[in-house]
């Protein structure tokens, strides 16, 4: 069977539903990176935090704390690694037994269709979940160099490098927390890609309701509201 036979195994709406997966998947990260001053997202909120986190630690003594902060991110990052490798094993083990998963997809949707649509189906999450797990290891490495830098910032606060550093340190931890939450957002999408095995409506079901509780956490949360509350004492 040609690349052209199995494209015709697909209807107009599998791909439609395709279509909508790759705007909303395109637009909430965009959405989300890429906020209005006015408007903040969580992520962008925690930027600011990392940046005065940094701030404080050239004046901590001793740095025991900020330390241990890196050390849990590093572990938070390595357990999702993790977690998406065995999920891309576990669907490379389903690549090898379609039949079965067909004959259950056939039960629930009551249609039938090639071994190879299912095959398809499975690549499509195996390509999120990559797509994750590249991005958590890449956030651990980062999150390793930052650790490094925070080691370079001077002792003494009044050093001529002890700023610059703190910043260099806090730069690097947003490009690894950003790293991360990408692959969050890839694994929120891997489960919504599932629902494509039940056909094409329920996958447009799936990733509209993921894009939606996307944003809400983003920006109509109670933690954002709790990010956004200014201390009494800084008012003015």
């Amino acid at each position: 069977m040609t690349w052209n036979d199995r494209l015709y195994l697909f209807s107009p709406l599998d791909y439609g539903a395709l279509a909508v997966l790759a705007v909303l998947w395109v637009w909430i990260n965009w959405r989300i990176e890429k906020t209005s001053p006015g408007k903040p997202s969580v992520s962008v909120l925690m930027d600011n935090f990392r940046r005065d986190w940094m701030q404080q630690m050239v004046t901590r003594e001793p740095r025991i704390f900020d330390a241990q902060l890196v050390s849990n991110l590093r572990q938070g990052t390595a357990f999702f690694a993790s977690a998406s490798m065995i999920a891309i094993g576990g669907g490379l083990a389903l690549i090898g037994n379609t039949e079965r998963l067909a004959g259950l997809a056939s039960d629930l949707t009551l249609g039938n269709a090639p071994t190879v649509v299912w095959e398809i189906k499975i690549l499509m999450l195996l390509l999120f979940l990559s797509n994750a797990f590249l991005k958590f290891v890449w956030s651990h490495r980062l999150f390793g160099y930052c650790s490094v830098l925070m080691a370079s910032v001077p002792n003494d606060p009044t050093a001529p490098l002890a700023l610059p550093r703190a910043s260099q340190s806090a730069d690097l931890s947003i490009t690894a927390a950003r790293s991360f939450n990408r692959a969050m957002r890839s694994v929120y999408f891997a489960l919504a890609v599932v629902a494509w095995l039940l056909g094409p409506i329920p996958l447009i079901l799936a990733v509209v309701l993921t894009s939606a509780m996307l944003y809400r956490r983003e920006f109509v949360s109670q933690s954002r509201q709790i990010l956004l509350r200014v201390p009494p004492d800084t008012q003015t």
